[in-house]
């Protein structure tokens, strides 16, 4: 009988990549994972610390450090850190060599809300906790507001953040109880009523003309009130 040494080696190579394989699966799996690694993306802003992540990267209430790979469950790490209110999105993976890696996106203030409560409003509309760690500078948000209606004043801050002009004059955006919006600039003291959200960008437009047209004729500290509500004119009140 003849012996097939080609397929003798097939087998063995086979039975050589099995054990290899299994023998790397075994040492991965009690492989331990190492130090979180956390990662900021964005801006170097920081909102939430690294101390602060690193305290929510537990398990059954102790740290994930020196654990097992094979124990770590991602998704509840992720779920930790994406319940955080300052924490936009969260992702978080261990490499093979058992480096665990937090990636943090935080969320982005976009108003700071100063009525009986302090808070800030993010770049999505939704509420976001004031932190200890930094402040960020943005329009301050008075008048009748609550954490449950918040789209009126987000509208008009995404507005100002958007828009150059408003970003460099707006610190005030002041919410009347029937939902009407004033403005208020920083180096002027007249009060700008905007109005509902009708035509905002009509009204916008309006202010900048005036504006203008104001600081030309160098009659700016003039008025003390300036109507924008209308759709064909801007009223300003002198004082």
């Amino acid at each position: 009988m003849r012996i097939n040494y080609n397929h003798i080696k097939i087998i063995g190579l086979l039975c050589l990549v099995v054990f290899l394989f299994a023998f790397s699966s075994a040492r991965n799996s009690v492989r331990k994972v190492s130090e979180p690694n956390i990662k900021f993306l964005g801006d170097d802003n920081l909102f939430v610390t690294h101390d602060a992540v690193s305290k929510l990267l537990i398990q059954n209430k102790e740290s994930i450090s020196n654990k097992p790979k094979e124990t770590i469950a991602l998704n509840e790490l992720e779920s930790a850190l994406n319940a955080n209110d300052m924490i936009k999105r969260a992702q978080v993976y261990i490499s093979v060599d058992g480096i665990l890696t937090a990636e943090i996106e935080q969320k982005k203030p976009i108003a700071r809300v100063s009525t009986n409560a302090s808070y800030y409003i993010d770049d999505e509309g939704f509420y976001m906790p004031l932190s200890t760690n930094y402040s960020s500078r943005v329009p301050l948000v008075t008048g009748f507001v609550t954490k449950n209606e918040l789209y009126n004043v987000y509208v008009v801050a995404k507005k100002i953040q958007s828009d150059e002009f408003l970003k460099n004059h707006v610190t005030e955006i002041h919410q009347k109880e029937n939902g009407n919006i004033d403005l208020k600039f920083r180096l002027n003291d007249f009060r700008i009523k905007l109005g509902s959200l009708d035509r905002l960008d009509k009204k916008i437009n309006n202010l900048k003309a005036f504006y203008q047209k104001a600081m030309k004729d160098g009659t700016l500290n003039n008025y003390s009130a300036v109507n924008l509500r209308f759709d064909k004119q801007v009223i300003g009140t002198k004082k």
